[in-house]
C-alpha cells in the first residue's frame, strides 16, 4: 500500500513538471503568434472621419467638427472618408452641409453631406444664396417637356388686359432671364435626358425673382422658353401688345403705351406705340401768312337813259 502511495506522488509530480514546462514553452509562442496578426495592416485598423460632436441639420462642416479613428477594415463603413480635407472639398470644392442630423463619433458618408454623392434632392442643388421656386405650367407653356433639370431658360407672363371688351388686348412681357431648372416635376436627376409632358417647373431663382414670379402667377399665364446651351446673354426687352403686334411697330415703351412727342415743326411722330400725344412747341418753320383777299373788279359804266345806240 506504502509502495502505491509513493509511486502515486512521483506521477503527480512528473505531469506538474510537464504542465510549468508546457506553460513557459507553447504558450508564450501562441501569444506571440496572436499579437504579430493584431500588429498586421488588416487587423491594425483603417482611418476614417467621425464627428467630434453632434451636427445638425443644415450645419456647415468645418475641421473643429471633425476627427479621425482606427476602426477594422471589415466593419467600416462602405464610402466613408479617410481625411478631413475631403470632407471640407466635398461639396464642388467647398465645405458641405449636412443633409441630416449627425450623432458624435458617428461615420461621415457622402450620402449625409450635400454634394456629389448626396442623395437626389432639390435642395441639395440650390446653390448659396438662391431659391428653389415652383410655377406651374402645361405641354406647351412648359416648353413642350423638352426643359430638363440643368438646362436655362426665360419666363414669359402673358396678360388679357380686356377680358370683358369685344376687341381683346393682350400685353406680354419677360418677367426674369437666364434662371436654372432644378427640377422638372418630380424629376431633378441631372443626368436625366428623357422629355415628359410636364405639370410644374422648380426654377433657381434669387428672393426677389421669387416675389417677381409669386405676383406675375397672379396676373396671368407663365410659360418658359428653352434657351442654348451656354448661352447666358440678358436682353433688353419691352411689353408687347396686341395691336402693336398686329401693326408691326414693335414693342411698347416703358410707360405703359402713351409716348409724348414735341413736334418742332407741324408733323405728326409714327413711333412705336398704342398712343401719340403730339405737343407743337411753336419753334421751328413760321407758318406762311395767308393771301390777302382780291379786290373787287370794276363795274362797267352804264349808258344814260336819253342817249341813243349809234346806228
Amino acid at each position: 500500500m506504502r509502495m502505491i502511495t509513493i509511486v502515486s506522488l512521483g506521477a503527480s509530480a512528473v505531469l506538474g513538471l510537464g504542465a510549468l514546462v508546457v506553460a513557459k514553452t507553447v504558450l508564450p509562442n501562441v501569444a506571440a503568434a496572436k499579437a504579430g496578426v493584431a500588429a498586421s495592416p488588416a487587423s491594425a485598423g483603417v482611418a476614417i472621419v467621425v464627428a467630434s460632436k453632434d451636427i445638425k441639420y443644415g450645419d456647415k462642416l468645418d475641421a473643429s467638427m471633425l476627427t479621425i479613428v482606427k476602426a477594422p477594415a471589415e466593419v467600416a463603413p462602405v464610402g466613408a472618408f479617410s481625411t478631413i480635407q475631403q470632407v471640407l472639398s466635398q461639396d464642388h470644392g467647398g465645405a458641405p452641409v449636412a443633409l441630416q442630423p449627425i450623432a458624435v463619433r458617428e461615420a461621415l458618408l457622402p450620402a449625409k453631406l450635400s454634394g456629389p454623392g448626396a442623395r437626389p434632392s432639390v435642395a441639395a442643388e440650390v446653390a448659396e444664396g438662391m431659391r428653389a421656386y415652383t410655377i406651374k405650367v402645361t405641354d406647351v407653356t412648359g416648353a413642350g417637356g423638352h426643359a430638363l433639370p440643368g438646362d436655362h431658360v426665360d419666363v414669359v407672363l402673358m396678360r388679357d388686359l380686356t377680358p370683358t371688351a369685344q376687341n381683346r388686348t393682350y400685353v406680354s412681357d419677360v418677367v426674369i432671364q437666364n434662371i436654372r431648372v432644378l427640377g422638372v416635376d418630380l424629376n431633378a436627376d441631372l443626368a436625366s435626358s428623357k422629355a415628359a409632358e410636364p405639370k410644374n417647373v422648380t426654377l433657381e431663382v434669387s428672393v426677389e425673382d421669387a416675389q417677381k414670379l409669386s405676383i406675375a402667377a397672379t396676373l396671368g399665364t407663365l410659360s418658359i422658353a428653352l434657351r442654348r446651351t451656354g448661352e447666358a446673354d440678358v436682353q433688353q426687352t419691352r411689353m408687347m401688345a396686341t395691336p402693336a403686334f398686329l401693326s408691326n411697330a414693335g414693342g411698347l415703351p416703358a410707360s405703359g403705351g402713351v409716348r409724348r412727342v414735341v413736334s418742332r415743326g407741324g408733323g405728326v411722330y409714327r413711333g412705336p406705340g398704342l398712343i401719340t400725344v403730339v405737343e407743337y412747341s411753336g419753334k421751328g418753320r413760321a407758318a406762311a401768312p395767308a393771301p390777302a383777299p382780291a379786290a373787287p373788279a370794276p363795274a362797267a359804266p352804264s349808258a344814260p337813259a336819253n342817249e341813243k345806240p349809234a346806228a
